[in-house]
């Protein structure tokens, strides 16, 4: 998930874009953003290391930064990612809901497995707990900065972005981890002819 340099990486525009905004105003901010952005992804290119994340994330960026700038204000910086949120949590959820945990149908569909493991009780136990650890963390993320987004605290906002993206995301994969550990070679497997 791109390491140490993925987090310095994801969370620099975020970091350089509260107090340009607090010293220059918007407008500077998000130009700021933006070069930080495309600075990423060009020392990623220069460095040869695989560009998709830069890429991803440059595109983050223009997206939050567009919506600043129609929303005219700083904290708009912050929305994609607040409802972003919002819409991966509903989707976790549902998926437990219609008994398709997504933690599954991701691992599954990964490795070429099928759908056997859905017969495994205990299976499907652990990758409903995995996909409700992710909704956790989708749902946890989108309560808290959605508070501070209606709260006007930009500053704050910038805080538990960063501090409710990595960390949390790290637990959940444990979760996940021990998940599919735990699901391994317990699935369902059909004889050989059916």
């Amino acid at each position: 998930m791109g390491g140490i340099s993925g987090l310095v990486y994801s969370s620099l525009p975020i970091l350089v874009f509260v107090p340009a905004n607090a010293i220059w105003g918007l407008a500077v901010a998000i130009w700021v953003a933006l070069g930080i952005a495309a600075a990423i992804l060009v020392w990623r290119l220069i460095r040869r290391d695989p560009i998709q994340p830069a890429i991803s994330g440059f595109v983050g960026v223009g997206i939050s930064a567009f919506i600043a700038y129609r929303v005219g204000d700083a904290k708009g910086f912050f929305l994609f990612g607040i409802y972003t949120s919002l819409v991966y949590g509903a989707v976790f959820l549902l998926s437990i809901l219609i008994r398709w945990p997504l933690v599954g149908v991701v691992w599954h569909g990964i490795n070429g497995d099928g759908h056997a493991w859905r017969r495994d009780r205990r299976a499907m136990r652990g990758y409903e707990i995995a996909t409700a650890a992710w909704t956790a963390v989708f749902a946890a993320r989108y309560l808290v900065q959605s508070q501070l987004y209606d709260a006007d605290r930009e500053g704050l906002l910038a805080v538990a972005r960063i501090a409710m993206g990595w960390p949390l995301a790290a637990l959940a994969f444990g979760v996940t981890v021990w998940a599919v550990r735990r699901a391994g070679g317990r699935e369902l497997i059909r004889p050989a002819g059916r």
